[in-house]
């Protein structure tokens, strides 16, 4: 009878104290495919007793591989699409616990493609287990995982080195394995890597030492679990306290709500709320069963103040003296992981600890390519990818870097039509002096505000792409005929396009911008005839950037002048700057209207430009 057991008899209420009072661990499995985390997490349940009687017969029923009795990956894998891969999708929680520490443990998929889902389980881990398959050794995925981990800020990792059994519990290959992982594992952040050679299949040093590897002497994973040191990963230094909610029971009562994101709080301890900065002292701290003396994260408590200041949800307690920074402006690691790819050109809001606002997303800085680690330059983000992008809120956040602090450098992206969660954040270390709000501008919004709807999301809507067409050529050449014309052919083809033409209505440059940058940001097809002006033509393009096509209407000046009946060739030849390279060349000598316009939507299709 262990020693849980005899407790339990002689005295329930004294286990369950003690049960209660156990230190809390959270694990995530990551690896390769087929490495065997759900394998080696199943074994973990069985071996240390947290499987209950009715599931360990449906997993026996279940288990269909020959000479084996239990399959130890159905543990974890329930979904039925997972059953018949043979593979873990969405990731997937068990609980149990020993003499010495209660467990949490999260398995991970290990495709590419379910990034998101591995980035989500290990957001909250204090301790990564990632399995090498003893067989294949370190493998790009293995790197990869081990980069999303460290990006993650997970402290502790610990290298299983598993199937060991098929390589016949061969030290050397264990050693070799150590040592290419060592290399690359001092380019990541973690505070310390452990090494165990293991068999999740048969058993070997998961919770039992194995008597066919008599020459490791480092213990099993479960030893490792059980002694890691997490309690020092806490923040106790830099007291954050995000405020959740006003409790005013009665007119004898304030106090405010919420979890400690990090550090340690006193009654009489000296406290700046923010935005506000102003300063008071704690009165209080209280929880259900009363008045505490002290308390520290990621206590839920909540705290009575001994001025009346004004404090609301959203605002921070923080200690005076241990601010953080405050910022409208900074960059972030980020895990897409919509199926919408990033849209720089709408806002999205943002979830800080108890604060949302809106944001909007100034630059994609880089993308990390997860074969290499290496950082590419691009212009946005798909689902599953990771890369660091410039933020600017419309009210200032007060942050940490994620390094430093896990919940307040930490946030989610969500997009404000779907409330669909689009991706998860790591706050880069602030630089100083960058976008540092003054204190009387603290609630005031930042000055540029985005609209909440991008082109592309109102060409989505319209089944096209926004386009800008830009005919350009000398006047009379026939740019408004063939603007109509073009009209004509893309409402035909299923399109929405309009005609921006003020052709002898002498349209400033300014009015004419503002109206081709509202048509176009409607989602439209813009078909802008008049600019003979080459500035003025190349800063229209700038609105669609790639998705303008300048076409010059090349029409011999002497058909030009036959044609002209305004007059704008009774003083000479009017200026007219020709464009450098146009995408496109027609002429009305050759070709009537129809046909031109013609040629233009067989570019524009080529091109791709207003098709979805």
């Amino acid at each position: 009878m262990d020693q849980e057991t005899e407790l339990i008899e002689r005295d329930i209420d004294g286990y369950l104290v003690m049960h209660q009072e156990k230190e809390l661990l959270r694990l995530v499995a990551v690896g390769s495919v087929d490495d065997g985390k759900s394998t080696l997490i199943g074994r973990l349940l069985h071996d240390t007793h947290g499987v209950y009687e009715d599931q360990l017969h449906a997993v026996k029923k279940a288990s269909t591989q020959e000479g084996m009795e239990i399959d130890f990956s159905l543990f974890t894998d329930g979904l039925v699409a997972e059953r018949e891969q043979g593979i873990t999708i969405d990731v997937a929680y068990r609980y149990f616990s020993t003499v010495k520490r209660k467990f949490i443990i999260a398995d991970t998929p290990g495709h590419v493609q379910y990034t998101r889902n591995m980035a989500t389980g290990a957001s909250t881990a204090n301790v990564g287990v990632i399995l090498i398959d003893a067989r294949l050794g370190v493998l790009q995925q293995s790197r990869r995982h081990a980069y999303i981990a460290s990006l993650l800020g997970i402290p502790h990792l610990a290298v299983a080195v598993n199937k060991m059994d098929l390589k016949d519990y061969d030290e050397g290959v264990y050693r070799a394995i150590v040592d290419d992982f060592t290399a690359f594992a001092r380019q990541l952040r973690f505070k310390d890597v452990q090494f165990v050679p293991i068999s999740a299949l048969k058993g070997d040093n998961v919770v039992h030492a194995s008597e066919r590897m008599p020459w490791h002497k480092g213990g099993t994973m479960l030893d490792y679990l059980e002694r890691v040191p997490i309690a020092e990963d806490r923040n106790l230094k830099d007291f954050r306290y995000p405020v959740q909610y006003v409790l005013r029971p009665d007119l004898d009562y304030r106090g405010f709500a919420g979890e400690i994101s990090s550090g340690v709080i006193r009654p009489g301890d000296s406290i700046t709320v923010l935005p506000s900065r102003q300063e008071t002292k704690v009165a209080g701290i209280d929880v259900f069963d009363g008045e505490l003396a002290e308390a520290y994260a990621p206590m839920s408590v909540a705290i009575r103040l001994e001025d009346e200041v004004d404090v609301s949800r959203g605002d921070m307690l923080v200690r005076t003296g241990e601010l953080p920074h405050v910022r409208d402006c900074f960059e972030a690691m980020v895990v897409w992981m919509n199926q919408q790819e990033l849209d720089t050109e709408k806002s999205y809001l943002i979830k800080h600890t108890t604060q949302t606002t809106r944001v909007d997303v100034e630059a994609v800085i880089s993308k990390t390519e997860l074969e290499t680690l290496e950082a590419h330059s691009v212009d946005t983000l798909g689902l599953n990818d990771i890369g660091r992008i410039r933020l600017r809120t419309h009210r200032p956040l007060y942050i940490d870097s994620y390094i430093s602090n896990r919940k307040t450098g930490a946030f989610i992206l969500i997009d404000s039509l779907t409330n669909a969660t689009v991706a998860n954040g790591m706050i880069i270390e602030p630089e100083v002096g960058v976008s540092q709000m003054p204190r009387a501008d603290v609630n005031e919004p930042a000055r540029s505000v985005r609209s909440q709807v991008s082109p592309k999301e109102r060409g989505n809507r319209l089944g096209q792409k926004p386009g800008l067409v830009i005919l350009c050529g000398a006047p009379a050449s026939g740019k408004s005929a063939i603007a109509y014309a073009l009209e004509r052919r893309l409402t035909d083809l299923g399109r929405v396009a309009t005609v921006l033409d003020d052709t002898g209505q002498g349209t400033s440059q300014s009015v004419r911008m503002f109206a081709a940058s509202a048509l176009f940001h409607a989602g439209l097809i813009t078909i802008v005839s008049a600019p003979t002006d080459e500035v003025d033509r190349k800063e229209l393009a700038t609105l669609a950037s790639d998705a303008a096509v300048e076409v010059w209407v090349n029409t011999p000046a002497s058909l030009c002048r036959k044609r002209d009946h305004r007059g704008s060739y009774d003083q000479g030849a009017p200026a007219f700057v020709e464009p450098s390279s146009p995408a496109l060349s027609l002429s009305l000598a050759d070709l009537a209207p129809e046909l031109a316009a013609r040629k233009i939507a067989e570019l524009l299709e080529e091109r791709g430009l207003y098709s979805q």
